[in-house]
């Protein structure tokens, strides 16, 4: 009988969210599942970890087979407890989510969903983060046997040295997905709604709030293919993030600060 791949699950929505349980659920078919996931919501605390705080772990039993570990740290943190402190050896595969909205496009330098894969995939490990466009009503059912088959895909087509899978899944009502097209990222991103309140004592606080930013977006862009319809992949590397056309060009302007004082410089 063929040994099943070992696949490491967590999100950034949190252990008690409904959408890593789908993501569990569905690959514990295909995989010999570890799940290590936040005890509570860190959305959006990107590649945040904790290295300056004690971090525990208990556990909470989803079924006769699987006992999942609770971790009061970031997804980051998750991925780092899982490697150092619970798993014998590397899995095979990380799997992030699933998110509620999307990490599509830029907003993927924010999400915590992404960061733990990026965690997976600096040590050499592959991942795939997954999220939902929708994020009040997500419809994680539709997204699962699609998520069994690009993982599978993934586990079958190893991805190169690191490389990570953004995948995203666009919200249809009442309708069917148009396929799978594996996409550039695009450009939108969120910035701050800021709202200014009055505490009742007088003083002023903020909510940050957000709202995304729209570009001109490139028409294989994950962004343009989600409009359409279409689950997107997006192959992301984080090996080398150099501009190495900027190096090449201003190499030599450098090279005269070597050496200068301040005064010299002005």
């Amino acid at each position: 009988m063929k040994k099943k791949p070992t696949i490491l699950i967590t999100n950034d929505d949190g252990v008690h969210a409904p959408g890593i349980a789908h993501l569990w659920q569905t690959l514990r078919e295909i995989a010999d599942v570890t799940v290590a996931a936040p005890s509570q919501d860190q959305s959006g605390v990107g590649m945040a970890h904790s290295p300056r705080s004690p971090l525990y772990i208990n556990e909470i039993r989803w079924s006769e087979e699987t006992t999942v570990k609770v971790i009061n740290g970031t997804p980051s943190d998750c991925i780092k407890m899982a490697l150092s402190a619970l798993m014998d050896n590397p899995p095979e595969l990380i799997a992030s989510g699933i998110n509620n909205g999307s990490n599509a496009g830029r907003n993927l330098l924010y999400s915590g969903t992404v960061a733990a894969v990026i965690e997976g995939t600096l040590r050499g490990i592959p991942g795939i983060a997954f999220s939902c466009e929708e994020y009040f009503q997500p419809d994680f059912i539709t997204t699962l046997p699609y998520i069994a088959e690009i993982t599978q895909h993934t586990l079958n087509n190893p991805l190169p040295p690191g490389t990570f899978l953004n995948v995203t899944f666009p919200h249809i009502e009442g309708g069917q997905y148009r396929g799978i097209k594996l996409a550039s990222q695009g450009k939108q991103y969120w910035i701050e709604n800021l709202e200014k309140r009055l505490h009742p004592e007088g003083t002023p606080y903020y909510w940050l709030g957000g709202q995304p930013i729209k570009y001109d977006e490139e028409e294989g862009s994950d962004i343009a293919l989600l409009s359409q319809g279409y689950i997107t992949v997006v192959p992301i590397q984080i090996n080398d993030l150099t501009n190495h056309s900027f190096l090449q060009q201003h190499q030599e302007n450098y090279l005269p600060l070597v050496g200068k004082s301040k005064s010299e410089l002005k």
